[in-house]
């Protein structure tokens, strides 16, 4: 009942409820915004960036506890799994993309940014005969203004904005329109829908549907940019404000005055003597064009004089107000303002460590979800390819794929490498903690540099191979060498 809160008042409503009016106008605000402003294009591009990067691959690793087999030969199997996956996203013929336009890195790096922009990422799974390659299974990353319910008829409790619920609330089927509803070409077809069921009834996946759900009972997202909509747009319009403030008072420096008032000007028109004192005016200033030292001195007609113009600017500490605003925004969008502004003129180390450790905790969260709800039932479907093309042998006597789907897809994903602040600290520490037991070296060649480690292997065993005679690799040489111990006690070495 207090003064500041008495008159706020919002409803409360069903999660679909509460998105679906909003959802049309929010999701054409955040795509002008990716489009048009430079701070908004550019966090989606760096968050893409950072999660999913050019090549999101999985890293196998079956629970050979569950699966009742050998770890040597999960391991192996989780080596086809790899090289399977590798030779279908990495296809250079693109037969992954049902439009053949972009390999896995480009539609994962689509689906996530649509995922920002839209609040819903979509994939439809195909199964197409006589395409590019062996394999079979192909994708369509999916604008989500397709998904609508037929007829667009209004919300049931079973159906919700193109999602087809059971009983339990589980969705069960989707339903795509075949062309947008402002589709220019296609005519008719914006007005035909196709169901696609999630999964066939071997379970497996035919849509892929990722959104961030913040309530029980939401069927569809909404875009990341809507708490902080509000905000960019303003500093986009500050910002042209201020630019255009600028470009005035440089345009606009200097100008004449005359102490003609306009009741004299209109009788000089009248009387038909103004073009006579303009000429002699014009003429005046022609004929006394005096120079001095090179500079021209401006010389006028009697009574008249030159005064400047005063552009009051809209902000007279802009700088600081668009940082406090973008600030705002960079909180908003779960980065820091360093990352969103490109501004690294007030970051040291500490600062940057602190940051960069805050920062990339989110990320990682983000990667996993991403990873989990819709990459991992492409991989499924993949996978299911693979074996049936003899790429991937598993062993008798085991669980069949879609009989232990958890324990045959264990995986860790792996996009970009977190990065070095400090190269030599940061790879000291990586060492440490490897020797103490509390990392892998797998784990810590993903997290810094997003590299393989079993491909990492593979590369350094071929490289100390071709090392002339008497030359040793830097591979092979002890991590008392990195952690700042030299000599053959393994002594520390004397401060200097």
């Amino acid at each position: 009942m207090s003064q500041e809160l008495g008159a706020w008042m919002p409803h409360r409503e069903h999660p679909d409820s509460e998105l679906s009016a909003a959802r049309d106008p929010v999701t054409a605000r955040a795509r002008d915004l990716a489009r048009n402003n430079g701070f908004a294009a550019g966090g989606i591009q760096r968050e893409t960036d950072a999660v999913i990067g050019a090549q999101f691959r999985p890293s196998a690793r079956p629970d050979w506890r569950v699966l009742g087999i050998s770890r040597e030969e999960a391991s192996e199997i989780g080596e086809q799994m790899d090289a399977a996956f590798r030779t279908w996203a990495d296809d250079p013929l693109h037969g992954a993309d049902v439009t053949r336009t972009q390999g896995w890195g480009g539609l994962v790096g689509m689906a996530y940014r649509t995922g920002m922009i839209d609040g819903d990422a979509l994939s439809v799974i195909h199964w197409r005969e006589g395409g590019p390659g062996p394999f079979r299974t192909c994708l369509r990353i999916v604008d989500p203004d397709l998904l609508s319910n037929p007829q667009n008829a209004p919300d049931t409790p079973l159906m919700r904005q193109g999602v087809e619920l059971d009983a339990w609330g589980a969705p069960v089927a989707y339903h795509f329109r075949r062309q947008h509803e402002l589709a220019m070409f296609g005519w008719g077809q914006n007005q035909v829908w196709d169901r696609w069921e999630r999964e066939l009834p071997w379970y497996r996946p035919q849509v892929a549907h990722f959104f961030e759900r913040h309530r029980d009972g939401q069927t569809r997202g909404i875009s990341r940019l809507a708490p902080v909509m509000d905000a960019m747009k303003m500093q986009d319009k500050h910002a042209r404000v201020e630019l255009q403030a600028a470009v005035l008072s440089a345009i606009l420096g200097l100008f004449i005055s005359s102490p003609l008032s306009p009741e004299a000007v209109q009788e000089l028109i009248s009387d038909g003597q103004f073009t006579e004192l303009d000429d002699a005016r014009q003429s005046l200033m022609k004929e006394r064009g005096l120079t001095f030292g090179g500079v021209r001195l401006p010389v006028l007609a009697p009574g008249d004089s030159i005064e400047s113009v005063n552009v009051t600017r809209p902000a007279g500490q802009y700088a600081m107000f668009e940082t406090a605003v973008l600030r705002r925004i960079a909180t908003g969008l779960g980065m820091s303002y360093e990352q969103l502004a490109m501004d690294w003129s007030q970051v040291n180390y500490s600062s940057a460590r602190a940051a960069l450790v805050e920062i990339w905790r989110g990320f990682m969260s983000r990667r996993q979800e991403f990873a989990s709800r819709f990459c991992q039932p492409i991989r499924l479907a993949v996978m299911e390819d693979a074996i049936d093309l003899g790429l991937v042998r598993l062993p008798s006597g085991a669980p069949t794929l879609y009989e232990a789907p958890g324990a045959w897809m264990r995986a860790k994903w792996i996009g970009p490498g977190r990065g070095f602040v400090d190269p030599v600290k940061e790879a000291q520490a990586s060492a440490i903690r490897v020797a103490l037991g509390l990392s892998t070296m797998e784990d810590e060649a993903a997290e810094l540099s997003g590299a393989d480690y079993s491909d990492n292997l593979g590369q350094i065993a071929r490289e100390i191979e071709q090392m002339p005679a008497g030359v040793m690799h830097p591979a092979q040489e002890k991590f008392a060498t990195i952690m700042g111990v030299t000599g053959p006690d393994m002594r520390p070495a004397a401060d200097e």
